[in-house]
């Protein structure tokens, strides 16, 4: 297995399940790694479905470019073109960028649960940073909350529940992005991940992320 890859490279790649995560260096990024004692402050999931391009679903702070599902710029949970979410995510943002690829090919219903997910939360809103450490300290004492708002670990814990690759004995609100690190060991029901590829070279094949 690869420890790099390019961009082009791991789009090619890409399958529905694969973990992508991110680390950067802005007040927000370290706030998140802080609250919830994390390598890296981001997560999403990928579907790729069909002849679609690779898409990522995740929740983030910013509406940096449409939600695929709504066609609408908004913030909090979306669905992305994954090649321009990454470009995005690195050039503008400035993150550092990993994936995990999935063991197995996803099943239609695998897929049809997950899509069920991104028809119930897109645009759920982003929590503020005490929001989101409230969340994180509940889950930790395993305690389930009703979530009005989702932060990004909490949507693909979820979207894997759905999926029945995590077997809903911790509460979505237990996760946070480093729990999707091979540190941690998370464990799937039935599947695994490989350990982190990193995207070294980042370099966009559609430059629309330049866009807005």
């Amino acid at each position: 297995m690869a420890d790099s890859m390019t961009l082009y490279d791991a789009l090619a790649e890409a399958a529905t399940g694969d973990v992508w995560l991110f680390h950067g260096k802005s007040v927000a990024d370290r706030a998140i790694r802080l609250v919830t004692n994390s390598p890296v402050n981001h997560v999403g999931v990928v579907l790729a479905i069909d002849d679609l391009p690779p898409l990522i679903w995740h929740a983030e702070l910013g509406a940096s470019m449409p939600n695929v599902w709504t066609g609408e710029r908004e913030r909090g949970a979306q669905l992305h073109v994954l090649e321009r979410a990454v470009s995005i995510w690195t050039h503008r943002y400035g993150q550092q960028a990993w994936f995990r690829q999935i063991d197995i090919d996803a099943t239609v219903e695998m897929e049809n649960n997950a899509l069920a997910v991104v028809d119930e939360y897109s645009g759920r809103a982003f929590p503020s940073t005490a929001t989101l450490a409230k969340h994180w300290v509940t889950g930790r004492a395993r305690q389930r909350i009703s979530l009005t708002d989702v932060y990004c670990a909490e949507l693909v814990a979820i979207t894997f529940e759905r999926m029945g690759l995590l077997d809903g004995e911790r509460p979505p609100n237990w996760y946070d992005p480093g729990t999707f690190w091979s540190g941690d060991r998370l464990e799937l029901v039935g599947a695994s991940w490989g350990p982190e590829i990193h995207v070294t070279d980042v370099t966009p094949i559609d430059e629309s992320w330049r866009e807005g």
